[in-house]
């Protein structure tokens, strides 16, 4: 080993707690960025696998009923590489040992071999014989959720009779990864679930032999989505097509891609924050450092040791520290990245996920850390490589005293000496004074983007499931029913209240842009789904035209008074212009709404309902169900007080998983940055500080100069913390905003309050462990520092 080697060991040992801190900081970046990337790799890889594995369709079309042999025409559209026909529709289940009804969706499959899209992973058993009537293959999570093996049965209303169906085999599918029940805003997979039969079986049940209801088509890589989606409109208008559309419309394929973009946010914001206060702690600590051992490096230079060598000493230092840091930080990343698959796995149904190890992204991670370093060590670095011999071996030049506070005699009796003392070092040194604050401020930055999506979540549910949908049950038609359907809800069992309510998809276009959505309709006085302005104050929707929702406006750059173009996709593509007459909120999906009678009069086929949403008596609510499972007109029946619930302890779920990581996060970089700092001073002021000891003051006394100014430093970065918070958490609302779901913005005093003592606590402890090392001065080797 080399003598600048040995020298090298020497200063970690003596500096080890310093270059730990540094180690965990810069680890917590190459944490984020190997989690973050590893799982983004990962979940678009498997995903991309499933798909082209199991031929997952990229053009989708549903309809009312057509024949079979259009099959000839959709195959010979350019660029189709394969088309499945199929009968899907929504059913109503009776699960033994479950109260309420389940949702679930009846898919066909070929009577033999294997669907030409849309293909199913076997899981176990088989699947179903179409010479056996009521066989069926159910998807994984519903089966597992109710603990199904083949051989299980369960009761389903097809085409209003109940039937007994016997399950044969779990499958998996890339069309259900994401398996979203309807009004549910997270999937619920005890009540809702997705089964497969022989297409004769289903034929025979819906009357829909010769026929079919969706349409989903493969194409080939180069294919023109839009010209295929365009064709096949042509082609199923006469039969009731309600719009071809690609996998960005497809519910389950939308949900994983906000997942990809929410992961590529995390590893573009939260990585950068820990790399530069890792930068900002190694020129802390080189600085110091040199000066410390400017005698020795005018030595070296004396007794031939070159700028190159030297140089490459403290770049050797720098790449030790960060090395322990990548070395740690790459084996949390690790782990973590096999918990968030782990989590990923209960919520998307894939055959697999393993989470990507790839070398390439370690060896990133390690460069950007690495290099972050060095351009923290830089500056610092190169005022050794200017130090000539001479210059070197003598002490630095005294630092220049200026006066402070002149004139402010008065203001200055308020505080001690010693208080003094501290104020004036702080201003002395500015700008190392507020980066030091800037990094404990990131900290309770950290922590309130972390903290404040309670208050969201908790606003969000009180909005949409309080405010605007405040019935207990939304019982949803199979096919738009006369209104004479209320009155037959209205005396179900339990049932105290009834509002009707219709859907009607549609493509709304303004200008260039256009979006397929859904408008519904509201009733005037209506209590149980009540429209919110921007205000969250409850309106009546206007007689005529269109309202809403924020995004919707934003989306389409549509304001009051615009006139929209309507295409209806149920009613043989009517194209109807219709004006904007209000903008309102909504957080979930991209609303619509009109009144009722003026949404009759826009399909034009008459009064009609496409179900209700009811408010029923809690000690009736066992016969409801009795009377739902018993209905064959009912498609789904949405209960509310059961989605709220699983949307909460879902969402509240991720949330405490975020939450501790981000403390964890908080606390490394207040540990490490003020830890540093009140260490560094130290270093810088133990002649000082013993000096005082030898004047006769106290050890509380003298350690409150440290303590001073480092409180100083960690009061100064709360209101900077909170300034950054808000802008973080502002900027994760706009980064997680899509056609899906929105994140309201709403950040309460308290989440300020606890993020700020948490990093006080975490710079307290960290500054009585200085503490320590003030109290058990030497000092007589202290005050023989050479003058």
């Amino acid at each position: 080993m080399s003598v600048l080697d040995r020298k090298l060991l020497r200063d970690l040992l003596r500096m080890w707690a310093q270059a730990l801190a540094i180690a965990f900081v810069m680890a917590c970046g190459v944490a984020t960025l190997v989690l973050a990337i590893g799982a983004y790799r990962s979940l678009e890889e498997t995903r991309s696998a499933f798909y082209d594995r199991y031929r997952f369709a990229a053009v989708f079309s549903g309809l009312t009923r057509a024949p079979l042999y259009l099959r000839e025409r959709i195959v010979s559209f350019a660029g189709v590489s394969g088309v499945e026909l199929r009968i899907v529709e929504p059913v109503l289940l009776d699960i033994p040992g479950m109260a309420e009804p389940a949702s679930a969706i009846a898919v066909s499959i070929p009577d033999s071999g294997e669907p030409a899209v849309n293909r199913l992973y076997l899981r176990t058993g088989r699947s179903p014989d179409p010479a056996r009537s009521g066989e069926v293959a159910v998807t994984e999570p519903f089966a597992t959720a109710h603990r199904m093996t083949p051989g299980s049965t369960f009761d389903a209303i097809l085409n209003g009779r109940k039937r007994t169906l016997t399950v044969t085999g779990i499958v998996l599918s890339p069309e259900y990864i994401y398996a979203l029940g309807p009004g549910e805003m997270v999937p619920d997979q005890r009540r809702f679930g997705v089964f497969f039969m022989p297409r004769t079986v289903l034929a025979g049940i819906f009357d829909m032999d010769g026929a079919f209801n969706d349409v989903a088509i493969r194409t080939q890589r180069d294919a023109d989505i839009h010209a295929i989606e365009g064709a096949l409109d042509l082609v199923l208008r006469p039969f009731g097509g309600t719009g071809a559309h690609g996998r960005t419309d497809q519910i389950s394929h939308a949900f994983l891609d906000n997942e990809l973009v929410q992961l590529r946010a995390m590893a573009a914001v939260i990585p950068p924050i820990f790399l530069f206060v890792s930068a900002f702690l190694v020129n802390m600590i080189l600085s110091r450092l040199i000066v410390l051992e400017r005698e020795q490096i005018g030595l070296m230079k004396a007794v031939g040791y070159g700028p190159e060598a030297i140089t490459w000493h403290y770049v050797k230092l720098t790449l030790v520290i960060a090395l322990i840091g990548i070395a740690i930080g790459a084996g949390a990343g690790n782990w973590l990245g096999h918990g968030l698959t782990a989590l990923y796995a209960r919520f998307y149904s894939f055959p697999f996920l393993i989470f990507r190890q790839s070398l390439d992204l370690y060896a990133i991670a390690a460069a950007i850390s690495a290099l972050a370093a060095l351009a923290g060590a830089t500056r610092a670095i190169w005022s050794v490589v200017a130090l000539s011999p001479a210059v070197a071996m003598r002490p630095p030049a005294p630092v220049r005293y200026r006066t402070f506070f002149s004139g402010s005699g008065r203001l200055l009796t308020a505080f001690s000496q010693l208080t003094i003392m501290a104020l004036r070092h702080l201003m002395r040194w500015p700008l190392r004074t507020l980066l030091t604050a800037l990094g404990t401020s990131l900290a309770v930055a950290l922590l309130v983007t972390a903290l404040f999506s309670f208050d969201s979540v908790a606003f969000m549910v009180d909005t949409v499931f309080f405010r605007a949908e405040r019935q207990d049950v939304t019982l949803s038609f199979r096919l738009a029913q006369s209104p004479r359907a209320l009155q037959s809800v209205a005396a179900m069992p339990g049932v105290l209240r009834a509002e009707p309510f219709r859907v009607t998809p549609v493509i709304l276009r303004h200008n260039h842009r256009e979006r397929r959505l859904v408008i519904s309709s509201v009733p005037q006085g209506a209590d149980l789904a009540r429209i919110l302005d921007l205000d969250l104050d409850p309106v009546e929707p206007p007689i005529v035209g269109l309202t809403i929702s924020e995004r919707v406006a934003s989306l389409l750059d549509m304001r009051i008074g615009d006139v929209a173009e309507v295409e209806l996709l149920e009613k043989a593509r009517r194209v109807v212009l219709v004006p904007v007459t209000s903008i309102v909120q909504s957080y979930v999906g991209l609303a619509v709404y009109m009144q009722a009678d003026a949404l009759d009069r826009l399909v034009g086929d008459g009064p009609r309902i496409s179900g209700v949403r009811v408010t029923i008596n809690p000690s009736r609510l066992a016969d409801l169900y009795t009377v739902v499972k018993q209905t064959p007109a009912f498609a789904s029946a949405a209960l509310q007080s059961i989605s709220r619930q699983h949307f909460r302890e879902t969402i509240e779920e991720n949330i405490t998983i975020m939450t501790s990581v981000y403390t964890a996060l908080a606390v490394i970089i207040t540990f490490g940055v003020v830890y540093n700092s009140a260490r560094i001073q130290l270093s810088e002021r133990a002649r000082e500080l013993a000096s005082l000891r030898v004047l006769g003051f106290t050890k509380g006394e003298v350690s409150s100069v440290l303590l001073f100014e480092l409180g100083f430093v960690v009061v100064l970065a709360q209101p900077l913390g909170w300034i950054l918070g808000y802008l973080f958490s502002w900027s994760v609302v706009k980064g997680f905003e899509s056609d899906l779901f929105r994140i309201p913005f709403i950040i309460n005093r308290a989440t300020f309050a606890i993020a700020s003592l948490i990093v006080v606590c975490v710079a307290t402890l960290s500054a009585l462990i200085v503490r320590r090392r003030i109290d058990r001065l030497d000092l007589v080797r202290v005050l023989k520092t050479r003058e």
